[in-house]
């Protein structure tokens, strides 16, 4: 009996783990965390307020989301595509007493209402920003931040960027240009 329900454990668990990793892979995007230092240094570099709202794009295990909430005093919402995921999140924020503060939605953030951000961050590469662009410029508010982890929006000029951490911040409505024309206004 014993071995059974061990066995049985095991099955579950193990199709939670591919879960975990499937079905945000199936999207393009396999699940790749931010560490705790790069996510201050870029919600720092944002200019991330107490009371703005922050949506976080493929919200993974909702670090950027506690962070947010716990140190900054932002409203956090998290678009996961992951059904594990997101019910991760949801305890995690609980347990942690931001419950309040934190809110997590499953679906797939390129059909996202994103009118009410703030801030929006993003952890992407560079063949999802170019999908992901068109999106953003048609609801991100005017004023509203984004924050791009790794990879440039090729389009558009950032307002900030760290070159030590490559984090890019984007002000919408976002400036033609690029890292490059950035980088020769920097020098100047």
């Amino acid at each position: 009996m014993i071995v059974l329900v061990v066995y049985g454990l095991s099955i579950v668990l193990f199709i939670l783990i591919l879960l975990w990793i499937l079905v945000p892979a199936l999207y393009g995007l396999p699940p790749v965390p931010t560490r705790p230092e790069r996510i201050r240094k870029a919600l720092k570099l944002a200019n991330l307020q107490a009371n703005e709202v922050l949506y976080d794009l493929g919200a993974g295990d909702g670090r950027v989301l506690l962070m947010a909430a716990r140190e900054f005093g932002a409203k956090a919402v998290g678009i996961e595509v992951g059904p594990i995921q997101c019910a991760w999140i949801w305890l995690r924020a609980i347990a942690s007493g931001l419950g309040d503060q934190i809110q997590v939605r499953w679906a797939n953030f390129y059909k996202a209402d994103l009118r009410d951000a703030d801030i929006v961050f993003v952890y992407a590469t560079s063949k999802e920003v170019l999908k992901l662009a068109p999106h953003l410029e048609q609801q991100l508010k005017r004023g509203a931040r984004l924050v791009s982890i790794s990879a440039d929006f090729p389009d558009w000029e950032p307002s900030a960027f760290d070159d030590s951490a490559l984090i890019f911040v984007y002000e919408m409505p976002p400036t033609r240009g690029s890292i490059t024309s950035y980088m020769l206004k920097k020098a100047k």
